[in-house]
């Protein structure tokens, strides 16, 4: 049987997914699985100790290196950003693999390459570059800065501000970063063993590093790596190419129209970007035409009608950034969209995970027929899943280590968090951490089921709550940023360790190396996510400002919404109430019908979260992530399997090689190199007047 993972999309608010389909197309589909394990029988596994390795974890650090520059890139571009755990597994294996058949060669080999190891380094860089998103230095810790404050006159003040430094930045992740880890480690065997939790990411992951590690999958892995190096760098030498030629903010590929009125005209365009264009590769049809959708409601329709309104529902002479102006509308119509979004998609899972714990405990109570109720393994019939529980079952996490660790580190953060926030009280952060293992549990059990991570929608509910609480007058818009910090860090962690205790477990990699690793890499990432957006917020002053290479969109909607939570429908300009009802309304209606048709017809239907995205910042990336749908497309056309073989490598090479250009462009940035050369597409017309100008 063969198996093809299917990528979806992570948004600044709905993280990505993975489908396992089978050769059957039916992801539940086992009737034609074989047994994976026995291909493996004579293979031992080695003890958890050794499948941490030195090597695995300087790998994990040199990737995490790379991804963190990607995510972080593509954080405060657009907020979107693809699954990346294919790119991991496969880098990590060529790497590792490459060094041990140099070593093999030499007569120096002393611990052979394995799928746990690379289950390990999967792991870790996941983990570690996971910082750079669920750390908020594209949502909410940058929108704690007075660059975005001074966007937003309505919010301004010292108390409801705090200038990014890269010691508090450090220090508050490593305080609220591990609690995730140690708030579901309990449930590891009811999740995985006992209620048989799909997760379909992990599965996938395991699935992909189970293939590198046959014969067949290694060659397919060196010719998926290949292709990977090849895009990657053409990608890193076209970003040079963009550089060199973009001499100035008014230059650049970034000024090619497409259509729009004049006045928004500038809101569509390609900017050939190879970053956007391998998104569009790994991202659904649906996904990209979701986009450019929301940017032609908006930008071409929406915005034009409103600025008509201009001295009619708000006063003609307010600022550009003013909330009671077009601004107003633009952010908070797209922050109804994402809560509708949000809601309708927190009921669906909770609903889905209420069900799925009542049948669960509904079959508890019938009872199961074996010899012995307490033993695991009695009650399993297939090879592959006796093998796997019997390992997982092996290497046991003590539940007094996971509970201690709780609350050692829930006390460090309680005393520690107030002094990096004196907004933020300690009696908020023991209500969080009250309540959050409980919301943690419910974030990972959904994400069993259906795959999705709602971290950011139990980090919005922090952002109303303890905003509101706290008060305007108290510093209630910081306070509920760094609350929702809090939240979203641990519900993320929670939902990611899990994935990889179900990858773990379709590895045969011990549950006790899966905590491990994800403990390194989440420390990796403490320290490097916060690093790197040091680097682009110090070489790059524009950062975080409208039409600025790094706009940050995120964290200027993650800031209104905590002054919404404060301020409540007063911050509204006209009229805007009752079109975020419209919209908020709309978001839950699509969204219920795209359920309701199917997914024949669903796949027609756009995605409400994505259409808010252009909402706000336009579409100019939706024309480049149509251009890599319309590459894919074309492609499996022409020849399907090449396409499905190869696809995800080309669209990572596109990515990794433009993402980590922004390393070199950074240190030239901070030298004050400049490109030398300025490009400019013009249409006739305006070329027509520069010409005359300078002729003239």
């Amino acid at each position: 049987m063969t198996t093809q993972p299917h990528r979806r999309v992570v948004s600044g608010d709905v993280e990505g997914r993975d489908e396992m389909v089978t050769a059957s197309g039916d992801p539940n589909d086992e009737s034609q699985e074989i047994s994976v394990e026995k291909g493996f029988e004579g293979k031992s596994v080695p003890a958890w100790q050794k499948q941490v390795t030195v090597r695995a974890v300087f790998v994990s650090l040199v990737l995490s290196v790379l991804f963190t520059f990607i995510v972080m890139k593509l954080n405060l571009t657009t907020g979107i950003i693809p699954s990346l755990n294919v790119s991991a597994g496969l880098l990590g294996f060529f790497f590792v693999k490459s060094w041990t058949k140099l070593l093999a060669k030499a007569g120096m080999l002393n611990q052979p390459f394995t799928r746990q190891e690379n289950t390990v380094i999967q792991t870790c860089v996941v983990a570690s570059s996971g910082i750079a998103f669920s750390g908020g230095f594209g949502s909410y810790l940058f929108g704690m800065s007075p660059t975005i404050a001074k966007q937003i006159p309505e919010s301004g003040g010292p108390l409801n501000t705090k200038i990014p430094g890269l010691g508090w930045m450090i220090s508050f992740l490593f305080v609220v970063s591990f609690l995730g880890l140690f708030s579901v480690v309990p449930l590891r065997k009811i999740m995985i063993i006992d209620f048989k939790l799909t997760y379909p990411s992990g599965t996938a992951t395991a699935h992909l590093i189970n293939s590198f590690h046959t014969t067949e999958g290694a060659k397919l892995a060196k010719k998926q790596v290949q292709a990977l190096g090849k895009f990657f760098s053409f990608s890193f030498a076209w970003g040079f190419f963009q550089w060199f030629f973009t001499a100035g903010d008014a230059c650049g590929f970034a000024s090619f129209p497409t259509f729009g009125l004049e006045a928004y005209q500038h809101m569509f365009y390609f900017d050939f970007s190879a970053t956007y264009v391998g998104v569009g590769m790994i991202c659904p049809y649906i996904i990209n035409i979701s986009l450019l959708v929301g940017g032609i409601l908006s930008w071409a329709v929406m915005w034009p009608l409103i600025d008509g309104k201009r001295g009619d529902w708000y006063a003609a002479d307010l600022k550009k950034s003013s909330l009671h102006g077009l601004q107003g509308y633009k952010v908070f119509i797209a922050i109804a969209m994402i809560l509708g979004d949000g809601l309708y998609n927190f009921v669906k899972v909770l609903g889905r995970t209420l069900m799925g714990l009542y049948n669960q405990w509904n079959i508890k109570d019938k009872g199961v027929q074996s010899n012995d109720p307490n033993d695991p393994l009695s009650q399993i019939v297939s090879y592959d899943d006796r093998r796997r529980t019997e390992m997982f079952l092996r290497d046991q996490i003590p539940s007094w280590f996971a509970i201690t660790g709780y609350v050692v580190v829930g006390v460090i953060s309680i005393v520690t968090i107030p002094h990096i926030f004196h907004q933020l009280k300690w009696y908020y952060i023991v209500c969080i951490y009250i309540i959050a293992p409980a919301l943690a549990f419910c974030n990972a059990y959904g994400c069993g089921l259906t795959d999705w991570s709602l971290a950011s929608t139990y980090g919005k509910l922090a952002i109303f709550t303890i905003g509101a609480w706290a008060g305007s007058s108290n510093g209630g818009v910081l306070a509920g940023l760094a609350a929702c910090g809090v939240m979203m860090n641990i519900v993320s962690t929670a939902s990611d360790l899990m994935q990889d205790f179900k990858t773990g477990y379709m590895t045969l990699a011990s549950p006790r190396s899966m905590f491990v690793s994800q403990v390194i890499g989440t420390a990796m990432g403490c320290v490097i996510s916060p690093c790197v957006f040091w680097l682009f917020y110090n070489a790059f002053p524009s950062l975080g400002e409208p039409g600025s290479a790094y706009p940050a969109p995120y964290a200027q909607v993650y800031r209104n919404m905590a002054i919404l939570g404060v301020d409540g429908f007063a911050a509204l300009p006209k009229n805007c109430l009752s079109l975020c009802y419209g919209f908020f309304a709309a978001a839950i209606v699509i969204n219920l019908a795209r359920d309701l048709l199917g997914k024949k017809y669903a796949k027609f239907i756009p995605v409400p979260m994505a259409m808010a995205i252009p909402f706000y910042i336009g579409s100019y990336f939706a024309i480049d992530m149509c251009v890599g749908s319309l590459i894919l497309f074309i492609w499996q056309k022409l020849d399907r399997a090449k396409a499905d073989a190869f696809g995800s490598a080309v669209a990572s090479g596109l990515i990794c090689g433009d993402g980590i250009w922004a390393l070199p462009s950074s240190f030239l940035a901070l030298a004050g190199v400049k490109p030398p050369i300025c490009m400019k597409f013009l249409s006739r017309g305006d070329n027509v007047k520069v010409d005359g100008f300078l002729t003239g």
